[in-house]
């Protein structure tokens, strides 16, 4: 089995299309697809934007609740570490 990594861009219409060497010629292969955008873990960090309509529909979200912080209880001590 080999393992080749391959970075591609998906096209608009959510098409992704590759094409890899693989030097076998002629060969019946199996193979297997894993998609993963890349991310930095913000959202929308895929497409580089935050979705669309994300502001409008969650600006204001907790206007009217009231936040509040519950009683959070004792630390624990603990040794220190050497």
């Amino acid at each position: 089995m080999v393992t080749i990594p391959v970075r591609s861009r998906v096209q608009p219409d959510g098409v992704l299309t590759i094409s890899v060497p693989t030097g076998l010629p002629g060969t019946e292969v199996e193979v297997l697809v894993i998609v993963s955008p890349l991310s930095t873990g913000a959202p929308g960090a895929a497409s580089g934007r935050w979705p669309h309509g994300f502001f409008e529909q969650t600006y204001g979200a907790c206007a009217g609740d009231r936040l509040v912080r519950p009683e959070q209880g004792e630390l624990e001590i603990r040794e220190a570490l050497r």
